[in-house]
């Protein structure tokens, strides 16, 4: 059971920072079709800037050993950023296909995290005293 624990965790781990880091970077760089994308939502363009900083963060969060609570905070940023993604399209009605991706990655956030290795989960004690 670990390593089918363990197997499932590294695919969906590696599968969602390969998503969040390819659209950090395409956001950082203001490709066209984000910027398209983002006033069709009817954010700021600057807000490209911001989430691609956040989300190349979050996957090096991810990726590296330790910082249990920098991995918590991490899922639960990913997961608010991908949900309001998915709000937001169908706000303005988007076709489902505009959905795929954030449904997509909200799945692997789910997975990844679920299935993380007990290293890297944040334990918190409470001392009495």
């Amino acid at each position: 059971m670990k390593k089918r624990t363990t197997v499932i965790y590294w695919i969906a781990t590696i599968w969602l920072a390969l998503g969040m880091l390819s659209t950090g970077i395409v956001q950082l760089i203001k490709m066209k079709e984000e910027v398209d994308m983002m006033t069709r939502l009817g954010y700021p363009v600057y807000f490209l800037t911001l989430i691609g900083i956040w989300k190349i963060a979050g996957v090096i969060a991810i990726l590296i050993p330790k910082f249990p609570l920098l991995k918590e905070w991490t899922y639960a940023g990913f997961f608010f950023a991908m949900s309001g993604a998915v709000f937001s399209h169908l706000v303005v009605r988007d076709d489902a296909k505009e959905l795929f991706g954030p449904l997509l990655l909200l799945i692997l956030i789910g997975v990844s995290w679920s299935f993380r290795p007990v290293d890297r989960r944040f334990t918190m004690s409470l001392s009495v005293g």
